[in-house]
């Protein structure tokens, strides 16, 4: 069955109200196996509304309109929707009791224009309102034609969705439509795209969809079936396909689990303690951990040391370190993370310190950002450059400063290996050697293979990506 969502407004169209509604309602369709292939948005005007509802029972099964059901003259959507039906329009007495018991106890007079709210389509379902004054109506007309109409608020319309439009829609629709997603960090979306592009190519029956986030991709299966479970199975093979590709790159499967969360539940099972350090990012790392509920039993705290002096002061970076190397270098991240495992006692620290604009700093272009993670005594470090405005900058550090914390806490082995493989490059390219794919190696964002390759470093398989290709994390 086909569903379309018309949203009903002139403000949505002004631009004056974000539409939360289109995207709640399409979700919630899709959960029940309701295909939706249009959206449409209509100012307060009869006419337009008319014909676009015309239009909609042309091509869709189930019409879902929010908005317009209120007491004022540009409230026209129910009356517009009963004269497209054919449907006259009836006042019903227990909507006019109920809403009178409502302003009641709210203390508020009843005024002779919410009447109107009461007036019914002829041989229509009402949906009570528990949360408001207006009800919402299911208008059935033949076969599988049903029009919903739901008050605009979102306080008042996913109650009422929930409540009573989910379970009617579901006896309707017997199919199911189960989704899965997968997410991963690393690996941008076009090398991603890359490492799936057979089994998209193949896709019938559950369908592959990649989605582009701050520092990471979700991997959404969706496969539709007679029951929950035959849909399950259905993706339980193409998704085992999936993160064995992506190895170590996926944090997890459940749509409720963030990266943070991941990071936090990976400390937490091999009872590692953490710190932070910052400069560019300005506590944002900090705040995205203590995001994480439960996070207080491992996490220590996190030092915002802008300055070189507090650097210093704070973390016991050497001065002629920062007076040699400024404050944004690798060998700067490194004693940042050092120095906040050693002040805080923890067995992993993290630190970050770049550039994010706007103007050049310690002459270092914007966007070059250092990460830096201390793990039981060993530290890493990671050049990155990133691009964008100075809050994309900001976002893309601590995205990717969460990735490294994973790779170093699982794979430090193979951390290690590629920092000694950077080095030699670098000397080698200092000597007149030759420069990698015509770049000096140390210019490159993110340098060797990801560790959550097919064909990573501890497999021992060279360093080419999938597709031959070399990866560049720079700005996934």
């Amino acid at each position: 069955m086909v569903a379309e969502i018309i949203t009903v407004g002139t403000e949505i169209l002004l631009g004056n109200i974000v539409n939360t509604n289109a995207a709640y309602l399409a979700e919630q369709c899709a959960r029940i196996g309701l295909s939706c292939y249009y959206q449409e948005t209509v100012g307060d005007n009869a006419e337009r509304l008319a014909q676009t509802i015309r239009t909609a029972l042309g091509r869709a099964d189930i019409i879902v309109l929010c908005g317009g059901l209120g007491p004022t003259e540009d409230d026209l959507t129910k009356e517009t929707a009963a004269q497209v039906m054919g449907r006259p329009l009836h006042e019903d007495a227990g909507t006019i009791a109920a809403m009178r018991a409502y302003f009641e106890r709210r203390g508020i007079p009843f005024t002779p224009n919410n009447a109107k709210q009461a007036l019914i389509p002829e041989g229509s379902v009402i949906l009570e309102n528990p949360n408001g004054t207006a009800p919402g109506v299911i208008i059935e007309g033949e076969g599988n034609t049903r029009i919903v109409l739901l008050p605009g608020p979102p306080g008042e319309l996913r109650p009422m969705f929930e409540t009573s439009v989910l379970p009617y829609l579901k006896r309707m629709n017997p199919e199911h439509l189960v989704s899965r997603t997968i997410k991963e960090s690393g690996i941008g979306e076009s090398i991603a795209e890359t490492m799936l592009q057979d089994l998209i190519d193949g896709q019938t029956n559950p369908t592959i969809a990649t989605y582009a986030k701050v520092g990471e991709v979700h991997i959404r299966l969706t496969a539709k079936a007679d029951s929950p479970e035959e849909a399950g199975r259905l993706i339980d093979p193409v998704e085992r396909e999936i993160c064995e590709r992506f190895g170590d790159a996926v944090y997890t499967d459940r749509e409720d689990v963030t990266l943070e969360g991941a990071v936090v539940a990976m400390l937490r099972e091999r009872g590692m303690t953490l710190s932070t350090a910052e400069s560019c990012t300005g506590g944002m790392l900090a705040q995205r951990l203590t995001g994480v509920p439960g996070v207080s039993s491992l996490y220590a705290g996190g030092f915002v040391t802008y300055t070189c002096g507090e650097k210093h002061r704070m973390l016991g970076v050497p001065k002629e370190l920062l007076r040699e190397k400024g404050a944004i270098s690798k060998k700067t991240a490194r004693a940042m993370a050092a120095g906040a495992a050693k002040r805080t006692h923890t067995d992993v620290a993290l630190s970050v310190t770049g550039n994010a604009g706007p103007e050049p700093s310690e002459d270092k272009p914007v966007g070059l950002v250092y990460i830096g993670c201390s793990v039981n005594g060993r530290t890493w470090a990671r050049k990155c450059r990133f691009s964008g405005n100075r809050q994309k900058i900001r976002e893309c550090a601590t995205a990717e400063a969460l990735t490294f914390l994973r790779e170093c806490v699982m794979h430090g082995e193979a951390v290690e290996k590629r920092e000694h493989h950077d080095k030699k490059n670098r000397d080698e390219t200092n000597h007149g050697g030759k420069k990698h794919g015509g770049k000096k190696h140390d210019e490159m964002n993110h340098d060797g293979k990801k560790y959550g390759e097919k064909n990573r470093d501890e497999r021992n398989h060279g360093g080419k990506m999938h597709g031959g290709k070399r990866k560049d994390r720079s700005h996934e």
